[in-house]
């Protein structure tokens, strides 16, 4: 480092994580035993506990306000709601997490035994950052400004994983008790912050809980159909005020072919085509005349194509047919053979005057010897 670098960080009161020191080597300095601590960060991750244990270790206590409400509602595989706290650093090495589950668990120790957590109640409240010492002797040291209680926030980081912050080392003892009376001020106003220790704990709970193969089971599928749950939880793509839940044809469908169906308009109104591939018995036919219904609901003009010997199985549920269970439905689809294609009779067909064309059999018109689809 250059003389003038070492100059200018021997009298500088700022602390970057840069040029100009390491907030988390100030707080190694400053730190003492039997200190009462009274810190106001964004974020409290475990391993910005782990890099500064031995310090934390030893204080007497320590008063920790959340300036952010960092926990969001979440459902997780057990259908119940659990607040989630942001204590895991984004960004760290596999190592890292390796040990996340001993580190959760000595974290809550401390925790029991010697923090207090409480959070401000309304998001975007509370900006600053602080970080106030007062050792056993009544001694005061603070740091105030932009660094979080994480890894990088406190420079504790490799690499470049270290955040370039702006702290200021407050060096005047009026200022210093001021802070602190700012401290209690907040950390006592129950119309501002509320006690969130026992949320805390529930959610490190969960990261250190010895589950059972079954549940790491449930949770993956979670993590892998989160974004589907919840859109299917909010109906999806469709829109209710067609009526479409109220038609003969969405009453016959099972529960497991009711999904089916939610799922495949919503991948056509999103990507523009689907496939149904239930295996036989399962009922395609009536998951497709569902799909069919909620698009001509939508004054959608519909075309099937089907093989010609199963022509009269389609034309029957659109037609004033005694055996059609679903009348009430009013189907007007248009049904054609897929032997129709290509015909000359048709040349005048106008088939881009169909808004959902739905082939059934569809493995016909994998490519063939001579190339295209059958005629």
């Amino acid at each position: 480092m250059p003389l003038t670098d070492l100059y200018a960080n021997q009298f500088s009161g700022i602390r970057d994580n840069h040029r100009h020191g390491k907030v988390g080597d100030f707080l190694r300095e400053k730190i003492q035993s039997g200190a009462k601590l009274s810190f106001v960060s964004a974020y409290f991750t475990i391993y910005a506990f782990e890099a500064m244990r031995r310090e934390l270790e030893s204080v007497d206590s320590l008063r920790f306000l959340f300036g952010e409400p960092r926990f969001v509602r979440n459902i997780d595989p057990e259908k119940t709601d659990k607040k989630a706290f942001d204590i895991e650093d984004a960004g760290l090495r596999l190592k890292n997490r390796l040990e996340q589950r001993r580190a959760a668990k000595d974290c809550a120790d401390w925790i029991r035994r010697k923090v207090e957590i409480r959070s401000v109640r309304f998001p975007g409240f509370l900006h600053g950052k602080l970080y106030h010492i007062e050792s056993a002797n009544g001694v005061q040291e603070s740091l105030l400004g932009s660094s979080n209680f994480t890894v990088g926030g406190l420079g504790l980081g490799t690499g470049q994983r270290n955040n370039i912050e702006l702290n200021l080392e407050v060096d005047g003892n009026r200022d210093r008790k001021d802070l602190l009376a700012w401290f209690d001020e907040i950390w006592t106003d129950g119309k501002v912050v509320d006690d969130v220790k026992a949320d805390v704990l529930r959610y490190l709970e969960q990261l250190y809980a010895n589950h059972p193969p079954e549940f790491i089971y449930f949770k993956t599928l979670y993590h892998l159909f989160a974004d589907y749950l919840a859109e299917a939880d909010r109906g999806g793509l469709l829109d209710a005020r067609t009526g479409f839940f109220e038609t003969e044809v969405w009453k016959m469908l099972y529960d497991f072919q009711k999904d089916g169906v939610k799922g495949a308009i919503s991948k056509v109104l999103k990507h523009n085509g689907c496939i149904i591939a239930d295996s036989v018995g399962l009922g395609k036919t009536f998951e497709a005349l569902a799909v069919i219904k909620y698009f001509e609901l939508r004054n959608a003009r519909v075309l099937v194509l089907c093989p010609k010997k199963l022509e009269d199985n389609w034309t029957m549920y659109r037609d004033n047919d005694t055996r059609n269970p679903l009348l009430k439905d009013r189907f007007a689809y248009t049904v054609m053979a897929h032997t129709d294609l290509g015909l000359d009779k048709f040349s005048t067909h106008n088939w881009g005057n169909y808004d959902l064309v739905v082939l059934d059999e569809s493995h016909n018109f994998r490519n063939n010897a001579k190339g295209g689809c059958p005629r």
